[in-house]
């Protein structure tokens, strides 16, 4: 995942004229899109046809493809990462119209391909899946036709880390962070957005994903939006100061990015996806013991040896620490429930939180 290789990824997709939904060159994009998920060892390829609906930015039903990238796992829970290939240069023909959409959104599909690359080998006990999605520009049609499947089909989601605009570190108002990317999450996906909080800063020295607990910034939406909508835990990685002049402009291009971010972007990924993906069964019946006291009792069932406990106290949006445990229980020493909320995970797994047992 170097950014030498990212920038060749992202270069070629912004070759294409423009990647617009409505254009003759979406479908030779995805195609390219399916080659390099195609080339990587034990990855599953689907192209998804559907059509655009009439609609905003659609002026007529539109026939479609996008592409699912799937590596089985020992079980089948789905941990998965997407992001769109479609372009839109704003006041430009759709069809015709330059737009590179160099960082919104070949940086995210280029994280996904490399992610894949990285992971294709190792062992893992859950599926992983990467999408590339079409029609983010005109609706999150995309998004919304996968999640709709995923629903009918009762796919079972551990998480989705959805990636846009994540390929640049600063602005033009002279703004820069060259080490984070923003996590906006709704409330379906609230401690899987916790947990990928947790596990960068846990893994990555240099690098962290600020918590953002709302679902996305101020009245706009991503492709993670329509599969929290129907309960799914996604959430949105995006970079912390966009640049709106680069944005749907033909000035989104490979010369207005940063490839060493992008490529701290696609680790903290790759740190995610690879922890989620190798863990144990949660939990259940998490519990704490209403009395009062000095310290907190825990309990909780589940199949596994060893769990971790976390904690944090009621002010703070983030898990503050962390304890190894073995067995079904635990007292967390001089930790009074009234100071702090506490979760309990499987090893590698998304922490839930305690209630009180009753």
């Amino acid at each position: 995942m170097t950014p030498q290789v990212l920038r060749e990824i992202v270069e070629h997709l912004s070759s294409f004229p423009t990647r617009n939904s409505l254009s003759p060159y979406l479908r030779p994009a995805m195609e390219w899109v399916a080659d390099q998920y195609r080339a990587i060892p034990g990855m599953e390829v689907e192209l998804m046809e559907f059509n655009l609906p009439l609609g905003n930015r659609v002026p007529e039903p539109t026939s479609v493809v996008q592409v699912i990238a799937t590596l089985p796992g020992d079980r089948p829970d789905i941990v998965m990462q997407s992001a769109h290939v479609d372009s839109l240069c704003l006041g430009a023909d759709p069809k015709t119209g330059r737009a590179p959409g160099a960082n919104d959104d070949a940086s995210g599909v280029a994280v996904g391909i490399c992610v894949a690359r990285a992971l294709a080998a190792e062992q893992r006990r859950s599926t992983l899946r990467f999408v590339a999605y079409c029609g983010e520009e005109q609706g999150l049609l995309g998004a919304k036709a996968l999640a709709k499947r995923a629903q009918e089909e009762d796919w079972p989601i551990l998480g989705i880390l959805n990636n846009d605009m994540v390929g640049s570190s600063r602005n033009l108002n002279s703004q820069c962070e060259a080490n984070a990317l923003r996590l906006y999450s709704d409330v379906p996906a609230r401690e899987f957005a916790r947990y990928a909080e947790w596990v960068v800063r846990q893994s990555c020295a240099d690098f962290r994903l600020k918590l953002h607990l709302r679902p996305d910034r101020f009245g706009r939406g991503g492709d993670h939006t329509p599969f929290a909508n129907l309960g799914f835990p996604a959430v949105r990685l995006t970079e912390v100061f966009e640049e709106w002049a680069h944005q749907h402009t033909t000035e989104d291009t490979i010369e207005n990015m940063d490839f060493e971010f992008l490529a701290r972007s696609a680790e903290a990924n790759r740190v995610v996806i690879d922890a989620l993906s190798n863990a144990e069964a949660a939990p259940i019946n998490v519990r704490f013991d209403p009395k009062a006291g000095y310290h907190t009792n825990l309990s909780w069932q589940g199949e596994g040896q060893a769990y971790q406990v976390f904690w944090r106290e009621t002010s703070s949006a983030i898990w503050q620490g962390c304890q190894r445990v073995t067995g079904q229980g635990a007292e967390m020493k001089n930790l009074n429930k009234d100071e702090f909320i506490f979760g309990v995970a499987a090893e590698h797994g998304v922490p839930v939180e305690a209630q009180v047992a009753t």
